[in-house]
């Protein structure tokens, strides 16, 4: 099939390589204009976008898709998949393809409509998550939904390797839809089990230690790598990776924080969490215990927030 592929970041190459594997005439790539990065800030090409220029795809990197109007009306896709494009798709240009725009998203929708939804059902405590191929219309997420497959969300998951897993699980489910294309019929997405993801940004990951040990174990592990956890020590602000939580330990207060035996424990709402590795302002990562024995005689709580 005579396709187009737009996406952005990295968990979006399992699928482009999947549909390039299938054997498809991939006639273009759309994904985000460079953006700085680095601590020089210098502009850099998106991962789908080294990605495709290694494998000698056209890229397009319009600011906003509307730009490319004209050329994509020329380069006449059947079909354009999307994985985490980042950028509104106009409406003038969701019909343009015989079958559409056709999207993978991390969620079994209706749940977790939005930027962050592994993110958000992670940090939600939910059991089971999943990918789903959905057809683009005018609404945040809201398109007909032509497969779907379920993963259960083990305990010690974080947002990162999750999301690592449903993209090389996806990229199947994705490449599966659009060979059958022609012939499936897609269902309406239920009214009932709607919620919203919403990108999260970094106030969203600071640590609230007075919330119970569960809420911020499930925070941590929703905002790792990004947009990372955090809290405050000494008016220095601390990464934190994911803890572990020790609901043997009850006679903490909120922030407070104890060595035992090369352990490190910060109480909670409920009980303790201990800590793996963080990161203080301006310092690389470093276990908790070697953390410890350089603040200890200096302070001994987080703000609890």
């Amino acid at each position: 099939m005579r396709l187009a592929f737009a996406g952005t970041p990295e968990v979006a190459i399992p699928s482009l390589t999947a549909l390039l594997d299938a054997g498809h005439e991939l006639v273009a790539v759309i994904t985000r204009p460079d953006a700085p990065a680095g601590r020089g800030r210098v502009l850099t090409p998106s991962p789908v976008a080294e990605f495709a220029a290694a494998h000698g795809l056209h890229v397009l990197k319009p600011a906003k898709v509307i730009e490319i109007t004209e050329e994509l009306t020329a380069l006449a896709p059947q079909c354009v998949a999307v994985v985490a494009y980042g950028g509104l798709i106009p409406v003038s240009l969701l019909e343009l393809p015989q079958h559409g725009w056709i999207n993978l998203h991390f969620s079994l929708l209706p749940a977790w409509r939005g930027a962050a939804p592994v993110q958000h059902a992670i940090m939600a405590g939910d059991d089971v998550t999943g990918a789903t191929t959905f057809r683009l219309e005018a609404g945040l997420d809201t398109g007909p939904v032509f497969g779907t497959i379920t993963r259960a969300i083990d305990a010690r998951d974080t947002a990162g390797r999750l999301l690592q897993e449903l993209a090389h699980d996806g990229a199947n489910l994705l490449a599966q839809t659009i060979a059958a294309i022609e012939t499936l019929v897609p269902r309406a997405q239920p009214a009932a089990g709607v919620s919203l993801a919403p990108k999260l940004e970094k106030a969203d990951a600071r640590i609230v230690w007075r919330h119970p040990a569960l809420v911020v174990d499930r925070l941590i592990r929703g905002c790792t790598p990004e947009p990372g956890a955090w809290s405050e020590t000494g008016g220095q602000r601390l990464a934190i990776e994911p803890v572990t939580p020790r609901p043997d330990v009850r006679d903490l207060l909120p922030g407070e924080i104890r060595s035992h035996e090369r352990s490190v424990l910060v109480g909670t709402g409920s009980y303790a969490v201990e800590l793996s590795r963080v990161k203080p302002a301006g310092k690389s990562w470093m276990e908790a215990d070697a953390w410890w024995r350089g603040l200890r005689e200096q302070q001994g709580f987080v703000d609890a927030g």
